[in-house]
């Protein structure tokens, strides 16, 4: 059987609680790091180190400047993220994030979802700029999170990567999992999370192309995996490959890569509904040099 199956029966332990043990890499197969959707058979030797009960961050409400409202209704609220904040609060993280400040200006959010995760359908990485939407009623928690399992919600990013794709438009349909050994990366692995990530070229450069991107998926850090593993890195982000010269002569200081729009059925209306997002102000003035090149 699969290993999170398997280790799940013999420590009494959650299928989800299992697969984050192992995406830390604390399950071996004889000997040797093992994936949560890795076979185990009768005689083989599995090692599982099961850590303490997770810690949970706090919400500590704080005004954060930046974070714009596009939208507010009794349902939903769509936030314009700025680079440098989270989604939510975590351990390992004591910067700003979305749920702060909601709670902050005196919005009142989906009590559903872990405490410090409560209304949150949807994450953007920290260096990543653009649109989220949190959830204000428990109706609508239940039902775009629905939405967005079911990949019914339309997710479009645009990025600035080296290189010049070839093809110009095309899919990359590749598993992603926490890489085991390096901290806070991620990696493509076979026995990772099923993920597609659709891209097209829009406008071309010398050393360098914006892309426009549709997710089918929503892993972590799934675009900056994906492009890095078709060796088209984005611009500004080190951590997958970019190169930092480039990085430094454009101005920037993260990754270009900003969630442009989001479009889903409101969970009160049911109406279609879409939302759009201007570059912030890093990486329009990258993309006007790259321009003026």
């Amino acid at each position: 059987m699969r290993v999170d199956a398997a280790v799940a029966r013999l420590t009494g332990l959650s299928r989800t609680r299992v697969s984050e043990i192992a995406e830390a890499g604390l399950i071996k197969l004889h000997g040797r790091g093992a994936g949560k959707s890795d076979k185990v058979s009768g005689g083989d030797l599995l090692e599982v180190t099961i850590p303490g009960p997770p810690r949970v961050a706090q919400v500590v409400p704080h005004e954060v400047a930046g974070i714009a409202i596009v939208h507010d209704d009794d349902d939903i609220v769509v936030v314009d993220k700025p680079a440098g904040v989270a989604a939510h609060p975590s351990l390992g993280w004591d910067g700003p994030s979305v749920v702060e400040h909601l709670a902050a200006v005196g919005f009142r959010i989906s009590t559903s979802g872990a405490a410090e995760r409560q209304g949150i359908v949807q994450r953007l990485d920290v260096g990543t700029s653009g649109l989220m939407v949190v959830a204000k009623s428990e109706y609508a928690y239940t039902v775009l999170k629905r939405a967005f399992r079911n990949r019914e919600v339309a997710k479009t990013y645009h990025t600035l990567v080296q290189g010049h794709p070839d093809p110009s438009v095309g899919t990359i349909d590749a598993p992603i999992a926490r890489d085991r050994n390096h901290d806070w990366r991620m990696a493509i692995v076979s026995s990772g999370r099923h993920s597609i990530t659709h891209y097209e070229v829009i406008e071309m450069f010398p050393g360098a192309s914006l892309l426009q991107v549709g997710l089918e998926t929503g892993r972590t850090h799934q675009i900056r995996v994906h492009m890095a593993a078709v060796r088209h890195p984005c611009v500004g982000d080190p951590l997958y490959g970019g190169d930092p010269v480039l990085a430094a002569r454009l101005g920037l200081e993260r990754q270009w890569l900003h969630a442009v729009e989001l479009g889903f059925v409101h969970p009160g209306s049911g109406e279609d509904v879409v939302f759009v997002s201007d570059y912030p102000a890093d990486l329009q003035a990258a993309l006007d040099q790259l321009r003026q090149s």
